[in-house]
């Protein structure tokens, strides 16, 4: 196979001093276009906004987001309504940090009282062990 020979790169040749004419020229094009190129990032802008506008709600997992009914004793700590299993955390939470049930040394350790106790079945459980025992009295 022949290989075809590369024509020598000739150097461009040296910039000469622009005369002042030439530059303020290139710099009204350059003003020029600038508005078209805004313009048209302001159009893209509002497409995409739209588009977004029309596209469908997405609905979250539904096991997520279900209501459900706590039993007696969970009702005693987030009330009788039904509730989301998200929504029940939440309030149990806040029952554990109202009445002062974290254990001081282990953050991640809850001290059940009373009304927890009936739920845990233990003294103490860890933040992760208690949406498991949780789940158990909702229906």
């Amino acid at each position: 196979m022949a290989t075809a020979k590369k024509a020598a790169a000739t150097k461009a040749p040296a910039k000469s001093a622009a005369t002042p004419e030439v530059a303020v020229k290139k710099s009204v094009t350059k003003v020029a276009a600038a508005p078209a190129a805004t313009e048209v990032a302001a159009v893209k802008k509002v497409a995409t906004k739209a588009a977004k506008a029309a596209a469908p709600v997405t609905k979250p997992a539904a096991g997520f987001m279900k209501p459900l009914t706590p039993s007696k004793a969970l009702a005693a700590v987030v009330g009788a309504k039904p509730l989301p299993r998200t929504e029940v955390t939440k309030k149990v939470w806040v029952y554990i940090k109202k009445h002062k049930l974290q254990d001081e040394a282990n953050k991640r350790m809850i001290n059940a009282d009373a009304k927890l106790k009936e739920i845990f079945k233990v003294d103490q459980v860890s933040m992760f062990e208690m949406t498991k025992l949780i789940s158990a009295h909702l229906s």
